[in-house]
């Protein structure tokens, strides 16, 4: 099973991840998370402004597909977080797992501007950061995401959202 967590920077993916994939190893150990940005940061791909444009969002989004595809393989459970602008990427990641769940983590990017917990919608803003999903590069909104959480507000109740998740998901009761 593969849980895709998407949204833009600052919607709460690796936040809503980390507890996911926590509640999730309480009855299934066999659960990895992979967050977009460490693995990135694993891979020595987050310096410089390239592994931020179009390209190379597209090959982190590959990297990321193939790992899960692989993890998956083994019979893992992945929590992936990731920004995930390609739909065909997202449509074809429902033929390549095992079993695919994919959430929409929704907020106004006025509320993701104002949170801006890296910094990077203010580094656009002030033209020392290009290739800011939400502003210069497009995010196409998920179609079919099998559940969509708005993340607009605080994030009470996350414990209960992630087992909200994990019950729609088929992986707890």
């Amino acid at each position: 099973m593969v849980i895709w967590l998407i949204g833009l920077s600052g919607s709460g993916k690796t936040t809503l991840g980390r507890e996911l994939a926590a509640q999730l190893r309480l009855h299934a150990p066999n659960t990895v998370l992979l967050d977009g940005d460490e693995v990135r940061e694993v891979f020595g791909l987050d310096r410089g402004d390239q592994p931020y444009t179009l390209e190379g969002r597209r090959l982190n989004a590959e990297r990321l597909t193939a790992l899960c595809r692989m993890l998956d393989r083994q019979g893992l459970h992945v929590v992936c977080c990731v920004l995930s602008i390609f739909p065909e990427m997202r449509a074809r990641n429902r033929d390549v797992f095992s079993s695919y769940f994919e959430v929409f983590l929704d907020a106004p990017l006025d509320v993701l501007q104002a949170r801006d917990v890296k910094g990077l919608y203010a580094a656009a803003r002030a033209g020392r950061m290009p290739n800011v999903v939400g502003l210069d590069i497009p995010f196409p909104r998920p179609a079919s995401a099998d559940l969509v959480i708005d993340t607009s507000g605080a994030p009470d109740g996350l414990a209960d959202i992630a087992a909200d998740v994990l019950r729609k998901a088929g992986l707890a009761r």
